[in-house]
């Protein structure tokens, strides 16, 4: 799961240079309208990247806390039962008499 969204965030990423260096070689508009809205398009990016990380990491911790609360049930179950056959054992002992 967590390099499933490695590549994603990566090919986010490189999408989003891509579509930058495509916008400034087909960039129909003078110089100074084509360098702000590149800048724009690039704060945009920015944000939708920071963003995109920031949900990245909620799931990854709700994920984790899922994963962590499931492993410690079946770790209390495999105590409660390895318990319930030391009791049963111990119920199977004979007693030593004096």
């Amino acid at each position: 799961m967590k390099r499933t969204l490695e590549y994603f965030i990566v090919g986010a990423i490189a999408g989003a240079v891509l579509g930058f260096v495509a916008g400034l070689l087909f960039a129909p508009q003078s110089g100074a309208k084509t360098r702000q809205r590149l800048a724009d398009q690039a704060l945009r990016t920015a944000e939708a990247a920071r963003e995109l990380a920031e949900r990245a990491e909620q799931a990854a911790e709700v994920i984790g806390g899922r994963v962590g609360h499931y492993l410690g049930k079946d770790e209390e179950n495999a105590w409660r039962t390895v318990n319930e056959i030391r009791e049963g054992i111990r119920g199977y002992t004979p007693t030593q008499s004096s």
